[in-house]
């Protein structure tokens, strides 16, 4: 694996920390800003939005600028954002910080997942973006009680100072070891109008779909899984910190292992990870008074959910060949719009009474249509290579299309080579 794949993965994991770090630092950050717990919450709110819109805004903003140069310049924005975060004298002040930061951080994730899968073959593009998920797996592990712990003995602020230290190491990287590329020019030069083109193929609405379910389902838990381990559960309060870090544990082991597997089983590692996350959240609601069940149970949803994430990331890659950097910033949106969405419906679930255990049931139900999803996309993709080799097995008198257009199918039907 190129090492700017591995660099990138670093710049991730800056990125990462700095979205779900306020889960950790929450309350003594609404003491000082004078606000209630739910206006502090809105701060998180706020970068997931801004992560959902700014992904494909800021990716078709600079389809046609060097990319190498389009990270340094995201990455750059993201450190400054932090430091405002953290000089920031009033709430307004630091939510519109985050949602600065949440943009660069949006349209770096599209760009730098774009370059990574660029730096290798096509048979190994799950493996590039395992690295990328990787760097958010291990934000959850060290960055989020990192932030979390700065926060108790330096204050919250102190975070932020933090994510920016890591932002500037992670730019310097990027400066050093990411190649330059070559801005296309001609025909091969990006245009936005060819790339939205990719929106047309229902292979990439059921990709995203998937996506955005299957980050629906482990957020409508993962959000609430604190006062499920506490009220429920019967945990200590204690005990939710090293539950949350066993949980990204089972993230980098699933990360790892999806990573290994899903560029020769692709459809497979989808399968398999996601339908282990919706019997795993349907046994966490039925056995969610027992400790030990719990607990177990939060560790291998962190091993099924992440193992699918590599899978899910080089599959619309595969699906968007046409579009690169708009297939980045898709995944990114999905992902995002699925962090949203869960926590959301969760919180729905909640609210109507329900008890903590329904989140982890509205987690199965949004679990179980991905997998759904997931099986129309595997028929559609059957059907369309089975309409491809009676294609080529058909006889022909003449030499059909240029030489561009036969490498161009040649090209098409190695990207959408999945098995099962």
């Amino acid at each position: 694996m190129p090492t700017a794949v591995y660099v990138l993965g670093l710049s991730v994991f800056a990125l990462g920390t700095s979205e779900f770090m306020l889960s950790g630092i929450l309350q003594p950050l609404a003491r000082d800003m004078g606000v209630s717990i739910p206006q502090a919450g809105l701060l998180v709110s706020a970068f997931a939005i801004g992560m959902v819109v700014g992904a494909p805004t800021l990716a078709a903003a600079t389809l046609r600028l060097p990319r190498r140069t389009t990270l340094i310049a995201l990455l750059t924005v993201f450190g400054l954002g932090q430091v405002a975060g953290a000089l920031a004298p009033s709430y307004g002040v630091l939510f519109a910080s985050r949602v600065v930061s949440a943009l660069a951080c949006a349209g770096f994730w599209a760009v730098g997942a774009a370059v990574a899968v660029s730096l290798v073959p096509v048979t190994a593009r799950a493996r590039a973006m395992a690295v990328m998920v990787g760097g958010l797996s291990i934000a959850n592990i060290a960055g989020v009680p990192a932030g979390a712990l700065l926060g108790e003995h330096a204050g919250w602020r102190a975070a932020f100072w933090g994510v920016a230290l890591l932002s500037a190491i992670g730019l310097v990287g990027v400066v050093a070891l990411v190649p330059r590329t070559a801005v296309p020019t001609g025909e091969d030069r990006p245009q936005l109008k060819r790339e939205l083109t990719i929106y047309r193929d229902a292979q990439v609405w059921l990709a995203l779909i998937a996506t955005a379910l299957n980050g629906a389902a482990v957020f409508a838990l993962f959000s609430y899984l604190s006062p499920l381990l506490t009220d429920t559960a019967g945990l200590s309060e204690s005990w939710v910190p090293w539950v949350l870090a066993l949980f990204g544990v089972g993230a980098l082991i699933g990360t790892y292992v999806g990573g290994r597997v899903a560029d020769s089983h692709l459809f497979g590692t989808m399968f398999f990870g996601i339908s282990t996350s919706t019997v795993v959240l349907a046994l966490l609601a039925l056995t969610a008074h027992s400790p030990v069940a719990a607990v177990a149970l939060a560790l291998v949803l962190g091993v099924s959910s992440f193992a699918t994430a590599p899978a899910l990331n080089a599959r619309m890659f595969n699906v968007a060949t046409a579009a690169p950097t708009l297939a980045g910033a898709t995944t990114t949106a999905a992902f995002n719009l699925g962090n949203t969405l869960g926590p959301w419906l969760g919180g729905l679930a909640i609210s109507a009474h329900w008890g903590y255990p329904s989140v982890a049931w509205t987690g199965a139900v949004l679990a179980a249509l991905a997998v759904v999803t997931t099986g129309l996309a595997f028929g559609l993709h059957r059907s369309r290579s089975r309409t491809r080799v009676v294609a080529s097995h058909t006889p022909t008198t003449a030499v059909s299309g240029t030489p561009a257009e036969a490498l161009a199918g040649q090209a098409t039907r190695a990207s959408d080579g999945e098995r099962g």
